[in-house]
């Protein structure tokens, strides 16, 4: 199985964005940036969410567990819906619903308001960002350029994540939750209004029929697998609760495999799911993203639990891994120029499950807090790498016809990964006697994870 690895010569024409080019890239990355801040604005704050809306204390996980089974279980149909009808529409469509849908949860007074503006948000993400993502790819040439553009967008994107739990904190305290969901107004209506001026439409020229049975088989296999992974993280893997979503949504995907063999119009072509750029890359890509937000959890338990911070000081301690990541994607262009996909993605593989590794040697008091630090940057810094290889190798040497196919299926692996970590992760320490061993347990496992997607990388993607 290989990877196209097509580096320009130096001095190469093409090399350099244009002002329309940066315009685009612009646009795109803070539409990206708003998404992936949403995924974890309202982690802290939601005990005063529950408190303000009354919402049972075992229902509050519910407000992103909602958010996460529409993300999830509707990024596929939503890219290959973009590759038919046009992306450009898709993502104007998407971002509307992001406005309107964070006004009416800023101004929600009941928690069935809530819950229904969470999913509308879950869905707009879903159609946003594969929508986003193919139009970045099928703006810039595949080569140096596109990949500067997925670093930044890879670096914008995790920094997000981390920014969303410092904000939510910042927020909740200084002025109100509602204002987690009111901040992205603003900024949804910046992008209405630039980006059908500098955003070009792109779709076929003959619109093929949606491939129905395929749309509701996969999307029916997502939720089933996301719920059960949500329900494994709150009732434990031995919950019949947790055992039988997963196997539904397995049957479920494995018959969407067989559908689509047989399709006319498949939703994801067969050859697309053979490609070894497309499974190794997702599978290197899943692996990115289920152990680094994971391990902010894992950290997040030690520095509340083990040492004792409020959740705003937790929060604020990871901005040096905010850090680590945009210089990772900053600077994983030019690696995968040097080097190739494949060596940047264990590279960064390797690094991360290092830096992983070196956390298991925290101890009970807050002069480790240096260590973790450093282990959080260094981490985050090979993560990213890791993230920005994963994304050029799975959306390297396709059609533009099929981008939106090729980067819904990496926004799905994305989301998956997201939604898969925690309840791993959280497995893991109750296994334990106490939460510092199981936190460490856990690190070790997080890494070793992570060392196996990096063999996993090396061994099955050539590079040619």
């Amino acid at each position: 199985m290989t990877t196209i690895e097509s580096v320009a010569p130096a001095g190469a024409p093409g090399q350099h964005m244009n002002g329309r080019m940066r315009l685009v890239l612009v646009v795109l990355l803070v539409a990206q940036f708003m998404l992936a801040v949403d995924f974890s604005i309202l982690n802290v704050a939601l005990p005063v969410i529950g408190e303000g809306l009354g919402f049972a204390l075992a229902d509050l996980q519910w407000i992103a567990t909602a958010f996460a089974l529409a993300a999830a279980g509707f990024t596929l149909l939503f890219g290959r819906i973009a590759d038919l009808v046009g992306r450009r529409r898709i993502f104007l469509g998407g971002m509307a619903l992001l406005g309107i849908s964070s006004l009416a949860g800023g101004l929600a007074v009941n928690p069935e308001t809530l819950m229904i503006a969470r999913v509308a948000q879950g869905l707009a993400t879903a159609a946003v960002t594969p929508a986003g993502l193919s139009l970045l790819t099928t703006a810039f040439p595949e080569g140096p350029l596109r990949d500067k553009a997925l670093g930044l967008n890879g670096a914008l994107m995790s920094a997000g994540f981390t920014t969303g739990a410092i904000l939510g904190g910042v927020l909740t305290d200084l002025l109100s939750w509602r204002w987690a969901f009111f901040i992205n107004v603003p900024v949804a209506l910046a992008v209405l209004a630039i980006a059908p001026v500098v955003l070009k439409e792109s779709r076929p020229d003959a619109r093929p029929r949606l491939d129905l049975p395929g749309a509701l088989t996969v999307t029916g296999g997502l939720l089933a697998l996301v719920y059960g992974l949500t329900v494994a993280g709150e009732h434990g893997w031995g919950d019949p609760r947790a055992l039988v979503p997963p196997a539904v949504g397995a049957v479920l995907l494995t018959g969407f495999y067989f559908l689509e063999k047989r399709s006319a119009a498949p939703l994801v072509p067969v050859w697309i799911l053979r490609r070894g750029t497309v499974v190794w890359g997702n599978l290197a890509g899943l692996v990115a993203f289920v152990t680094e937000t994971s391990l902010v959890f894992l950290m997040t338990l030690y520095l509340q639990e083990v040492l004792g911070f409020s959740p705003l000081a937790a929060g604020l301690s990871f901005g040096v891994l905010g850090v680590g990541t945009i210089l990772g994607g900053v600077l994983a262009p030019r690696v995968i120029g040097r080097y190739g996909t494949r060596a940047t993605l264990v590279g960064g593989g390797l690094l991360q499950a290092v830096a992983t590794a070196s956390l298991f040697a925290l101890g009970d008091d807050r002069g480790w807090l240096a260590l973790l630090l450093a282990g959080t940057f260094v981490g985050g810094v090979g993560n990213m790498l890791a993230i920005v290889g994963f994304m050029v190798t799975a959306t390297s040497g396709l059609p533009d016809s099929e981008q939106g196919t090729a980067t819904g299926l990496a926004t799905m692996t994305q989301q998956i990964g997201i939604t898969m970590g925690t309840p791993i992760m959280s497995a893991v320490v109750v296994t334990a006697g106490t939460v510092r061993a199981g936190i460490g347990l856990a690190v070790l496992v997080n890494a070793a994870i992570v060392v196996a997607g990096a063999v996993l990388a090396g061994l099955f993607l050539k590079r040619r």
